[in-house]
């Protein structure tokens, strides 16, 4: 079972500070830790030794703040492609028993200014879309969006960081939050698949787990309203139709779920749908995200610049029923001069496979 090779590169990153490339840092890495989600604000940490010859002499490298400093650009890149894109926020110094002084860099992408502003206030008449967009405007990102979804008489951000109210509205409509650079990305799941990378267990998979469970599966979904200008009841409900497109030659939780037990209707009582496009959209969203982690896989891989949230990790020698693509919900790359650098991944997919 072989597997592609795309995407792998050195066994140590390349880090910039700026737009220049520290070899340095690099060198002196001791352990590397970058985190994605699918929420989006990506973090890095680097642990580096801190002790050394500088301008003649011995002593701490990077107290003079130089070369690491509050909110400079870091860039941590594997061959060409680059794993994270951020600004640094902290320093931490360490120094352990017995061993050189240490420092520890900590950075966040720009989401971090959606998480330090917070504030009241309301939407009327407005897509999912046009918030996003204002969102974007107030903190100078240029909004690439891609998302389907109803008009809404009125949003309400109450006490929300606009991080925290981009992330509900973004949930609300099954749809998933990044940036690049100064560009926000909103898209739903679909529109954001990349081409899968290949992993053959014993090969670059060094190790994977994976449960199907239907714990968390219902057959139905419905959301409930009322229509204050008619004055009537909204009644909305989705079922796995909403995601057969995703099921491939799988069969969903859903149906598992009906056939083992039988068939459930989760009832979304906390939300407060105006339309019946807001109730539709509301029971679709909701179905999509519990039926997704129908089968959920964790695994160690080779660093692989294609195991990105928002890829796709093609996985064979897993048996009939685990076999196959998943999509990648969670990620991290890390590094360390133990175990050298390797991606954790968690892969989510709404079927489970045809039993041989």
């Amino acid at each position: 079972m072989a597997d592609g090779s795309a995407g792998i590169a050195q066994a140590r990153p390349t880090i910039l500070v700026g737009d220049e490339s520290r070899p340095e840092l690099a060198s002196g890495l001791f352990g590397l830790t970058i985190d994605e989600t699918t929420e989006g604000l990506h973090r890095c940490e680097a642990l580096l030794g801190n002790w050394g010859p500088k301008n003649g002499t011995l002593g701490f490298l990077y107290f003079d703040r130089a070369t690491l400093d509050f909110g400079k650009r870091l860039r941590v890149k594997l061959g060409d492609d680059v794993l994270f894109d951020g600004r640094i926020t902290g320093l931490e110094a360490r120094f352990p028993e017995a061993s050189p002084p240490q420092l520890v860099v900590l950075a966040e992408d720009r989401l971090q200014d959606l998480r330090k502003s917070r504030r009241s206030r309301t939407f009327e008449d407005v897509t999912d879309a046009d918030v996003f967009g204002a969102i974007a405007g107030d903190h100078d990102l240029t909004p690439q969006i891609d998302v389907e979804g109803p008009t809404h008489r009125c949003l309400a951000q109450i006490n929300q960081s606009d991080l925290a109210f981009l992330r509900d509205r973004a949930r609300a409509i099954g749809a998933e939050v990044w940036v690049e650079d100064k560009t926000l990305h909103v898209a739903t799941r679909d529109k954001r698949r990349r081409q899968p990378a290949t992993l053959a267990l014993n090969g670059r998979l060094r190790e994977f787990s994976v449960i199907a469970d239907i714990a968390g599966q219902a057959t139905e979904v419905a959301a409930t309203g009322w229509d204050i200008e008619a004055k009537t009841a909204i009644l909305s409900t989705a079922d796995d139709s909403v995601i057969s497109g995703e099921l491939t030659d799988g069969v969903s939780g859903a149906s598992v779920l009906r056939e083992a037990l039988q068939a459930r209707r989760m009832t979304l009582a906390h939300t407060t749908p105006a339309t019946e496009a807001e109730a539709r959209a509301m029971a679709e969203g909701w179905f999509r995200a519990q039926a997704r982690r129908f089968v959920v896989g964790r695994g160690v891989a080779d660093a692989d610049a294609r195991l990105r949230v928002g890829g796709v990790a093609d996985l064979r020698g897993l048996g009939p029923l685990f076999e196959g693509e998943y999509y990648l919900a969670q990620t991290r790359h890390r590094f360390d001069t133990a175990h050298g650098f390797r991606t954790e991944f968690t892969g989510e997919r709404a079927n489970l496979g045809r039993a041989a």
